[in-house]
């Protein structure tokens, strides 16, 4: 079997010599064929040898044209609904399907912004910010010493930093179990039962981080809970793998649940905000996206999907 080479944006950044904005704006514009594995977007070795191919060519058509580095510059020329492709670029980071429908009404609203979508977790997100690789993170993480949600977790990462945090909806967050739950999980210390497996999240995800915190102040040893180690990357997958009996219990949030069909035990409303530091060059991104989330048109949208708690959106939690 012929080895199959592919590389992740990480990858694809450090061999092109450019950002992890450009490799992203690359494949959101189709010249870099991608694919998703697991939480990871990933383009063939082949795919990348046709675009520095075509990239050469270019050049030499022109005589005095673009490297690869600068392959993507930006130009004057329209892109997808008119947004010219020398708007700024903005990675939203998170994995709620309310940031899609964020980046489409940012998108849509001026020309001034070109939203790009990173699918990671909330405290790699934070991480991400910190290191200068995100624009708007989204956050959903529990402080059990505190009880509060994700301000704790953005004045220790975000040092140094002077930023604004957003609310932009609640959801409920629980037990994830098979319809009429037949092992009858419903505390946080049933997940130690022996006939019960968890399914659980990554590292560095806000449901992972729920989880250990609950543990943490229950006094509940992880090594107690069978199936603590096995992973998956997004709600769906803790859900489908509850849904085809690999396991009895996850943790997710309650719209997945009712997409997937399985039963849903609430256990805490949760906080999702937006974070963003707060620069000279973002304050137009600021008031825009803060229009963007106060409008009717956003959340009626949101609304329409069900599931999510909108009184606070659009409220400043925080900023300093």
């Amino acid at each position: 079997m012929t080895e199959h080479i592919s590389y992740t944006t990480e990858e694809l950044a450090q061999i092109l010599k450019v950002s992890k904005l450009t490799v992203y704006d690359l494949i959101k514009k189709g010249e870099l064929p991608s694919y998703r594995v697991g939480r990871q977007m990933r383009v063939d070795a082949r795919d990348l040898e046709a675009y520095i191919e075509a990239a050469k060519t270019v050049k030499k058509i022109k005589t005095v044209g673009p490297s690869v580095t600068t392959a993507a510059a930006p130009t004057s020329q329209p892109t997808r609904q008119g947004v010219p492709s020398t708007a700024r670029q903005l990675i939203i980071s998170g994995q709620d399907i309310s940031l899609d429908i964020l980046a489409n009404h940012l998108e849509k609203q001026s020309g001034s912004f070109r939203p790009l979508r990173s699918y990671v977790g909330s405290l790699n997100s934070l991480i991400a910010m910190y290191l200068g690789e995100a624009d708007i993170v989204s956050t959903h993480l529990f402080d059990g010493d505190t009880g509060e949600y994700n301000v704790p977790y953005v004045k220790r990462i975000l040092v140094g930093h002077s930023y604004t945090v957003v609310n932009l909806l609640s959801r409920w967050a629980g037990f994830y179990v098979k319809q009429g739950n037949p092992k009858n999980i419903q505390t946080w210390s049933d997940l130690t039962k022996a006939n019960a497996r968890i399914v659980n999240r990554e590292k560095g995800s806000g449901v992972r981080i729920l989880l250990d915190e609950k543990l943490r102040i229950e006094g509940i040893s992880p090594d107690r809970i069978k199936g603590y180690d096995m992973e998956e990357t997004n709600h769906v997958g803790v859900a489908t793998r509850i849904a085809n009996d690999h396991a009895d219990v996850g943790i997710g949030i309650e719209k997945t649940a009712q997409m997937v069909g399985i039963d849903f035990i609430p256990m805490i409303e949760e906080r999702y905000d937006l974070v963003i530091l707060k620069t000279a060059e973002n304050q137009p991104f600021i008031r825009a996206l803060l229009e963007v989330i106060r409008s009717d048109a956003f959340q009626q949208e949101i609304n329409a999907l069900g599931g999510y708690n909108l009184s606070q959106t659009g409220k400043i939690i925080y900023e300093t």
